[in-house]
């Protein structure tokens, strides 16, 4: 049997049931309009031929001359298919990668015209995609993308690791070079063909000039011929200062002529090599990077430097990201804020740049939380083109660890109203270029896939994948019908499939925005470290501006012009004033823009603690119902998918415990008023494990002391002899769940066993940094803490819990606490 590991995603093409038996449809041939096997017309044929065996059982021939056969599918470029004789009269005006399909109900003929050979293949997915849901309703209709540039930019390095990596190793490079073998390549190809994305940024922003080698100029050309025949184009980052790093020059002034023209000959290079290249990302004077300010020269100068060397070859693009700002900021100055920089930067230089400059502006102001504004630059550009950037990578939320479904952040998103000159000014309307009457314009996002056979990591994370492809070409694109499709296409048809991943998915967002971190706070996540785990004090008492600004009365950003950062008048003035009004901010971004006490009451009628303390509570309690809903779908699709996200679910439900007590036992500590249900710090059905007894163990502090209950953990007294945890039960006789909290951390893989009695009633390995793919921490913290649950054990009152941990290495088979929970009960 061969195991569904999806390597393919979405582009299963699983036969359909025969309940579809009677609709299926005979085709006589596929005519194919361009004989080129590197040509994406001719992939599509291909793709449609291995489509219609699998899905329908049915080998149809090829042929490359249009002979007007009823039961054919003829699929190819709008020029070709008038060359070769085909009407065109029905067909409407195509967009740059648009497409016509058309099927015909009564004599089974079906055309695929693409604009140009790029929209040919989104048009043959497009109708294997229905057809793989079973959907053969006729159809004739013109598909026209919203914006040209639809991008994903890669974060991978040439030793082959990858920066917010949660998948495995690069599929491009290795130790310092492309990789040989071009398969996943192609099949990555495939996978964003099928989703209309137009090219790929193969390399980190924080770029190695080496990528400029000529063995890896030569990898470029591999690259790019393996996801040519694919409709993708590739894109590369580059390093700022490679002209003085790489190139032996003094400087990398882009004001000097031997600068500038070591860029020129550069890019000759890659253009001898990649002769379609689709243009180069920069990512310069941020965190750390160099940049023209390095040199006293603006912005501009840099991007206009990179837009000459380009302009030459065609068509390429400088995608320069407006991700710039000073990363040593002082937070006792209450008008500092890292939200105000990309409008800082960037504002006052709008007109000065190339007409191939396109500014790369992240969705909002900070970077990618679980709940920001807008970012306001996407209202300050008029004469500037912008990209809006997006994150399917999780940085903050999750790192793929903990499922988020993405689609409806980004469509709150692009359907704000910016409201430019008091104007209807959706975003997406702004960045598709429509509402300021730019040419070329679009989107992008940082997507990180890895030679993991799931891409991403998680199995379920991969929607975001195909949602991001989906809302980019149609940003009124439905998050509900996206993961209908998606969910159809990757695990199945049958109706319980379907709705239940909807379930999870749609409830994904704001139950992770809940317990991770609400009311415009940003996600309270450790941002010196990681970025997964809960540290709500790392986001103040530090230069990098992720403020919240909380101290024992109060909590909140002050961006108001009146009294604050002044980062609501960066907004057109409707919004600003908005924004500027705490009564007429919404709650949900009302700490984001105002500094309040922690008795504030909200609009709810709540206070602002306890909004916190109930929203961690809610959010926490409804990632364990993830787990009982996916469990619904046992049977239904493939034990090894079913197994794998199941896991991942369990994972998370135990972590949003962790990060539900880690935020509310911060804030509690913090500002001293308690919880009005008196949950936070009472836990009736917890064992601490320090307040066990203990026999080769010893009792430590945690850091940050809200990662630890009660602030205190155990770890074995050295790595080389098991430690004894154990404790006499004082319950009800009955079935409970045992729920064992620890620290799983770099450094060991510790093993353990539970017993009741002398009864083993379980055992695990500390080994979640095989299993899972997100940043592991060294430490015990809010990253490392998790949780292994045991269902359905029978306990006596009297009953001896014993523990064994056997440490490994650095890991001392560190614990937290029990919990013995009656059924039902959530801890």
């Amino acid at each position: 049997m061969v195991i569904d590991n999806g390597l393919e995603g979405w582009l299963r093409y699983s036969a359909l049931p025969a309940v579809f038996s009677n609709t299926q449809r005979r085709y006589s041939s596929i005519i194919v309009l361009n004989k080129d096997e590197t040509s994406p017309v001719y992939t599509a044929g291909k793709e449609l031929q291995d489509g219609l065996k699998r899905i329908l059982g049915q080998h149809v021939d090829i042929d490359f001359v249009l002979t007007g056969s009823p039961t054919s599918i003829v699929v190819g470029t709008l020029g070709a298919f008038s060359s070769a004789g085909g009407d065109t009269q029905d067909i409407p005006a195509l967009k740059e990668d648009g497409f016509w399909l058309q099927t015909d109900a009564a004599n089974d003929c079906v055309h695929i015209i693409g604009q140009n050979e790029r929209g040919a293949i989104y048009g043959a997915f497009e109708y294997l995609m229905r057809l793989a849901q079973g959907n053969f309703t006729p159809v004739a209709s013109a598909n026209n993308p919203s914006a040209s540039i639809r991008w994903v930019n890669q974060w991978d390095n040439l030793d082959g690791s990858i920066e917010r990596g949660y998948a495995g190793p690069s599929i491009f490079f290795k130790d310092g070079e492309v990789v040989k073998d071009m398969t996943r390549i192609s099949q990555f190809a495939r996978l964003l063909s099928s989703i209309r994305i137009n090219a790929v940024v193969i390399n980190n922003v924080n770029a190695n000039p080496k990528l400029f080698s000529e063995t890896n100029l030569n990898g470029l050309r591999r690259i790019a011929d393996a996801m040519r025949p694919w409709g993708v184009r590739i894109g590369i980052s580059l390093y700022f200062d490679s002209p003085k790093e790489f190139g032996g020059l003094p400087t990398s002034d882009p004001l000097d002529p031997a600068v500038n023209d070591w860029w020129k000959k550069i890019t000759a290079k890659v253009y001898e090599n990649v002769h379609d290249l689709v243009g180069y990302t920069i990512k310069a004077n941020s965190e750390g990077q160099p940049g023209p300010l390095t040199y006293k020269r603006t912005l501009a100068d840099g991007a206009n430097m990179f837009a000459r060397a380009l302009k030459p070859h065609g068509d390429g693009v400088v995608m320069y990201r407006a991700f710039v700002y000073n990363h040593h900021l002082d937070e006792s100055v209450w008008k500092h804020d890292r939200a105000n920089a990309a409008v800082d930067f960037f504002k006052d230089l709008d007109g000065f740049f190339e007409d191939n400059v396109i500014v790369q502006i992240k969705w909002g102001p900070i970077d990618f939380q679980v709940r920001e504004p807008p970012s306001p630059l996407l209202a300050n550009l008029r004469k500037t083109k912008a990209a809006i950037e997006f994150q399917v990578a999780q940085e903050y939320l999750g790192q793929q660890s903990h499922f988020v479904y993405m689609a409806p952040l980004w469509r709150e998103i692009l359907d704000y109203d910016m409201r430019i000159d008091g104007k209807d000014s959706h975003i997406r309307d702004i960045v598709s270029g429509e509402r300021l009457g730019w040419s070329r314009s679009g989107y992008t996002a940082v997507l990180n896939i890895g030679s993991d056979t799931t891409w991403i990591g998680n199995h379920l994370s991969m929607s975001n994948m195909y949602a991001y492809g989906r809302i980019a070409w149609d940003p009124l694109s439905d998050p509900v019908s996206m993961i209908q499709d998606w969910a159809r296409l990757t695990f199945g048809l049958h109706k319980i499939i379907v709705d239940t991943i909807t379930k999870i998915s749609m409830e994904s967002w704001p139950t992770y925005e809940n317990y991770s971190g609400n009311l415009g706070i940003q996600t309270l996540c450790d941002i010196i470290y990681t970025h997964y785990g809960p540290s709500p004090g790392s986001q103040d008492g530090n230069g990098w501006g992720q403020w919240t600004r909380a101290n024992a009365h109060s909590i909140g950003m002050d961006r108001t012009v009146a009294t604050g950062s002044g980062n609501s008048g960066q907004y057109p003035p409707e919004i600003a004033a908005m924004y500027e009004n705490i009564e007429t901010t919404p709650d949900n971004l009302l700490l984001w823009f105002h500094h309040v006490p922690y008795t504030h009451r909200l609009k709810s009628g709540k206070t602002v603690i306890q909004h916190f303390y109930d929203a961690h509570y809610e959010g926490a309690t409804n990632a364990q119902s993830f787990l009982v809903e996916w469990a619904k779908l046992k049977g239904l699709i493939d034990d090894h998918r079913f197994d794998h996200v199941a896991f991942k679910l369990e994972y998370q439900a135990g972590h949003a415990l962790v990060w539900r007590d880690s935020v509310n036992y911060f804030y509690f500590a913090k500002c001293g008023i308690p919880d009005e249900k008196n949950r936070v710090g009472n836990h009736q059905w917890r064992i601490q494990a320090q307040d066990m007894q203990l026999s080769g163990y010893k009792v430590v502090s945690v850091t940050p002391v809200e990662a630890a209950s009660q602030g205190k953990a155990i770890i074995t007294k050295t790595n080389d002899a098991p430690g004894i945890a154990q404790k006499e039960l004082s319950c009800l006789s009955g079935t409970y769940d045992i729920a064992v909290n620890y620290y799983d951390h770099l450094g060991g893989r510790s093993k353990y066993e539970i017993f009741l009695g002398e009864k083993l009633i379980g055992a695990w390995t500390g080994d979640l940094e095989d299993k899972l793919g997100h940043d592991f921490s060294e430490f015990l913290d809010g990253h490392s803490a998790t949780r292994i649950t045991f269902r359905g054990i029978k306990v006596e009152n009297g009953d001896l819990l014993k523990i064994i941990g056997q440490p490994d290495g650095s890991e001392l088979a560190p614990l937290d606490y029990v919990s013995v929970l009656p059924k039902g009960a959530i801890d």
